[in-house]
């Protein structure tokens, strides 16, 4: 909210407190009289022996029509009567239930309640008094009552009347009005700019960055004007733009000015001037922004040598320089960007930077343009058509450029043409594309495959099944263990298409990560695979729990296990799971006392169909899914080996492998 408002708002509130004070002085006339009428009417009438002895009160045909609440209550704060408007603001109705002011007063303001209307009861009035109360709902209020004591023909009070007016909206304007002057000297005395107040003639208020800025003390300002602070040499242009504002021509001005230190040194500073005015137009009040750019014009001045030395590399340097405007139109080019672009330097100038960029990227460029204007540098690749009609790709870095003031006045950009890296780059981008259609193809192709090879397969053992149930009386030693021969292949046949179809997969399918407990896991593999009964699966140190796919760490440790226990040829055999914490990685080791592997199979074990020896039971992929869940992980895997000694493999698992 700015200072006109707060403006408004406060008029409005006087001109509202002048109408409530109106109405309520008509008000006390009106109750007068209605006192005079009242005695008036006890004289005459000896049946009406006071005017609170009875629920329907004279005063209610009077006062029903009165725009604010009007209440009447006997000494202990019990309702008597109130009009519509009281009952509609509260919300209780003194005619369906018992009402206790007492009890609606907020419990911050009862002890200022009790005092208040202990005034009431010696003075027989009470003005302006303010409390929150709590009507129907809970709902709190803010109200001011004016009240009276209402006495009977003895002179003695019985009760109490008045008019209960709600200020809550009155009472909200000024607390917000309180809030935002706290919050206005804050950021007043908060900010990193001096800032000035005065009227015309002197300094009314400064903050505490300007008595930093210029070493006075508060008091020492307080004296001064700010001619009395400002080098001679920057009087007479300030003296004209005050002038003008004070004629009305201008509301605001901005101004370099050079200020002298209470040390004598002079200091440079951006003026920022606007005036206030009240509604004559009149200037009210002068607000002064006050900043040290003291650095800032030595920093200007160095550019400026920088520019003028470097301004000959910059014309002939290989990348591409322009300059252009806040709308874009050029207004310098270096030679390097006529040779990229093939235009000659006239032909350039003084026209839109977007004329030459291709129709997809014209929009990016103009976007571009605008986010310059909020002091933003920024780099970005676009499409060019050179004058000979040849699309080129340029990687372009602008940067915002600044006026002396240090406004955006336009932008500045360097040009490089990237065309082989983005023609490599889409060449890339088809090849991966490519690859990924084709793996998908594979996969697909792969599923495919091990579905129609296995149906005939099925078939063959299903065939092989059927002729030795029906010819066992016919068959002699021979077919039958042709037979059995038959059953073992497909069986092989069939574990060869299964790991044909789980090596396919083993790197596309999404890692379904989760904590895994691997002593669960290794324990499942032990109820699961064939283990001889001379062979023991040992895990010597609880394992780990991991962040991995369950199924792939499964696979893994399912392939290393079942090699070892089918591999050991000692009366004890002996298989090993073992772990360390190796820091970024997890490593795992499985060891066995098996028959060994030949140290030239080492490496080659890990490619796909590669087995050692004649073991047909092997179909030479496990170990192949193996090393691709592991490059999966970010791991390795190796062996070490002995023949006839026994055979470690390590692997690892990178723990933040996402």
């Amino acid at each position: 909210m700015d200072s006109k408002e707060v403006t408004l708002l406060k008029k409005a509130l006087e001109r509202q407190k002048k109408a409530r004070q109106q109405a309520e002085r008509i008000l006390e006339e009106k109750s007068h009289e209605l006192y005079e009428v009242a005695s008036h009417l006890r004289e005459s009438n000896h049946k009406l022996e006071n005017l609170l002895s009875q629920k329907t009160s004279e005063l209610d045909g009077v006062f029903i029509n009165i725009i604010d609440p009007y209440v009447v209550m006997d000494l202990s704060y019990n309702v008597i009567s109130m009009n519509q408007s009281a009952k509609n603001f509260l919300g209780f109705d003194n005619n369906k239930e018992e009402i206790n002011l007492w009890k609606l007063v907020h419990k911050d303001y009862m002890e200022y309640t009790m005092e208040s209307f202990s005034s009431l009861r010696e003075v027989g009035m009470l003005k302006n008094y303010r409390a929150k109360i709590l009507i129907k709902g809970g709902a709190e209020k803010w109200v001011e009552i004016n009240a009276g004591l209402v006495f009977d023909k003895d002179k003695k009070p019985i009760a109490a009347q008045g008019i209960v007016r709600d200020i809550t909206q009155e009472m909200e304007v000024r607390e917000l009005l309180s809030e935002q002057k706290r919050q206005l000297d804050i950021i007043v005395n908060s900010s990193p700019l001096g800032i000035i107040l005065a009227d015309v003639n002197s300094i009314i208020k400064v903050n505490h960055t300007m008595t930093s800025l210029l070493g006075y003390s508060y008091d020492k300002f307080m004296n001064m004007n700010v001619k009395d602070f400002t080098d001679a040499e920057s009087l007479e242009e300030a003296d004209k733009l005050l002038a003008k504002l004070n004629n009305g021509e201008i509301d605001k001005y901005n101004i370099h000015q050079r200020f002298i230190k209470s040390n004598g040194e002079q200091l440079m500073v951006k003026l920022s001037v606007s005036a206030v005015r009240n509604i004559y137009k009149e200037i009210s009040y002068i607000v002064m922004m006050v900043e040290d750019i003291t650095k800032q014009v030595e920093a200007e001045e160095r550019l400026k040598a920088e520019r003028e030395k470097y301004s000959g590399i910059i014309a002939n340097m290989n990348l591409g320089l322009l300059e252009a405007n806040r709308e874009g139109v050029i207004q310098l080019v270096n030679q390097s960007f006529c040779d990229m672009i093939g235009f000659e330097e006239g032909e350039l100038l003084h026209t839109d930077a977007k004329s030459f960029v291709s129709f997809e990227d014209k929009n990016k460029v103009a976007e571009h343009i605008k986010t310059r204007a909020n002091g933003k540098s920024d780099s970005y690749e676009v499409q060019v058509i050179t004058k000979s009609g040849e699309k080129r790709y340029w990687m372009i870095s602008v940067a915002p450029r600044y006026s002396k003031d240090h406004e955006v006045i336009g932008s500045i950009g360097i040009t490089m043409d990237i065309t082989e890296q983005k023609t490599l780059e889409l060449q890339k981008e088809q090849l991966v594309k490519d690859l990924e259609n084709s793996n998908q193809g594979l996969q697909e192709y792969a599923h495919i495959v091990s579905h129609d090879l296995k149906s005939p397969l099925r078939s063959i053992s299903a065939l092989a099944t059927w002729l030795s149930d029906d010819y066992k009386d016919v068959l002699d030693e021979g077919g039958k263990q042709n037979l059995e021969l038959m059953q073992e292949k497909v069986a092989s046949m069939d574990k060869l298409i299964h790991g044909i179809l789980e090596y396919s997969t083993a790197n596309s399918s999404a890692l379904d990560d989760s904590k895994v407990d691997l002593n669960g896991v290794i324990s499942d593999i032990g109820e699961t695979i064939f283990i001889p009964e001379h062979v023991k699966l040992v895990v010597p140190e609880t394992l780990p729990a991991i962040m991995a796919d369950r199924i792939k760490v499964h696979q893994v440790f399912q392939n290393i296990i079942g090699n070892a226990v089918v591999h050991i040829e000692r009366e004890v055999g002996l298989v090993e799971v073992l772990f360390k914490d190796d820091g970024e990685f997890w490593q795992f080791t499985i060891r066995d006392n098996g028959v060994g592997i030949p140290e030239e199979y080492h490496k080659k074990i890990f490619d796909i169909f590669q087995s050692i020896g004649n073991n047909e039971r092997s179909t030479g992929i496990g170990l192949s899914i193996v090393k691709k869940i592991i490059d999966r992980y970010q791991g390795k895997v190796w062996v070490d080996s002995v023949v006839g000694e026994g055979t470690q493999f390590h692997f690892t698992i990178k723990k933040d492998h996402n």
